[in-house]
């Protein structure tokens, strides 16, 4: 009996993940093809990346919170993994994607190991964290190193490290693990 329970619980997690997966493709297909203007203000001053002169990019700006957590500066283009403790295991700048997760508090919701990118570029280590506008957001590396190429028409969410930050990322950011997004 306990042979079926397994089968029936590996069955169920494999069609809410194709039905995730589904939906998320669904939603980017129908994503508008402009993206929208920044709203000017809009921003909570707790999450405005405050690099004040004790700070340096090796730590997280102040303000994004305490514990272990995922930092993304947007105007900087960089990442931090933060130990519980408040270490910083490892940072790296990013390329962005066309479509920001407004600034906030998320947590990882999916993960796929590889897979093919909006930009048709295969790409690996993928840890989704946001939806915005219908455009899944998360990080991902390229399996040929590339950038993103940004065409502000087209909306994409994938934002690019290098295969190295990639792993790191992976290994750190599991799903419901916290990502800080500040400007």
């Amino acid at each position: 009996m306990a042979g079926n329970s397994s089968a029936i619980v590996a069955g169920l997690t494999a069609a809410a993940l194709l039905t995730v997966g589904v939906l998320g493709y669904q939603a980017s297909a129908n994503a508008p093809a402009t993206r929208p203007a920044a709203r000017a203000g809009t921003v909570p001053a707790a999450l405005q990346a405050d690099r004040g002169e004790d700070s340096s990019p090796t730590s997280p700006p102040r303000g994004s919170g305490r514990g272990i957590r995922v930092v993304y500066a947007l105007d900087d283009d960089r990442v931090w993994l933060v130990e519980r403790d408040g270490t910083v295991r490892r940072t790296f700048t990013v390329s962005p994607s066309t479509v920001d997760p407004e600034p906030g508090t998320y947590h990882v919701t999916s993960r796929s190991g590889a897979v093919t990118g909006s930009d048709g570029i295969p790409v690996e280590h993928v840890v989704r964290f946001a939806t915005r506008n219908g455009t899944g957001i998360g990080f991902s590396a390229a399996l040929d190193g590339s950038a993103p190429h940004l065409d502000p028409e087209v909306p994409t969410g994938g934002i690019r490290e290098t295969r190295a930050d990639g792993e790191a990322m992976w290994k750190f950011a599991t799903i419901g693990r916290k990502i800080v997004v500040v400007r």
